[in-house]
């Protein structure tokens, strides 16, 4: 069983956050892709609508998640399951905040100005 250590990740920078993408295709994965996020507090996160679920773990810090419009505030521990096409903006909070997101490979994001984003560290 591989065994992928934070040193072993690939940082992508966008909107203002980190992803450390870890588990993906080109990685040797066949059915999964996941990443830790890291967003700075304050953060505007930007919204888009992914192609396939996600599921986000809140692993420290804490969030406000607006998922179809609905702002909700998340705190570590917490998990978001996130539906195809749904829109989601990932906002940070009071303090930095760092998350596990797990996906399918595929994922692509559809941008609020209609642009697509198929990002690198999902596939």
């Amino acid at each position: 069983m591989p065994v992928l250590r934070p040193a072993d990740a690939v940082r992508h920078e966008a909107h203002g956050a980190a992803f450390h993408a870890l588990v993906a295709p080109s990685r040797g994965s066949a059915e999964l892709c996941a990443w830790r996020l890291e967003v700075p507090a304050g953060q505007v996160g930007a919204p888009h609508r992914p192609s396939r679920e996600e599921v986000l773990l809140v692993l420290d810090g804490d969030l406000h998640v607006t998922l179809d419009g609905v702002a909700t505030p998340v705190v570590a521990g917490d998990v978001v399951l996130v539906p195809t096409g749904a829109e989601l903006r990932v906002d940070g909070g009071g303090a930095p905040a760092s998350v596990w997101v797990t996906t399918s490979p595929g994922l692509e994001a559809e941008l609020a100005d209609g642009s697509r984003l198929v990002p690198p560290w999902a596939r």
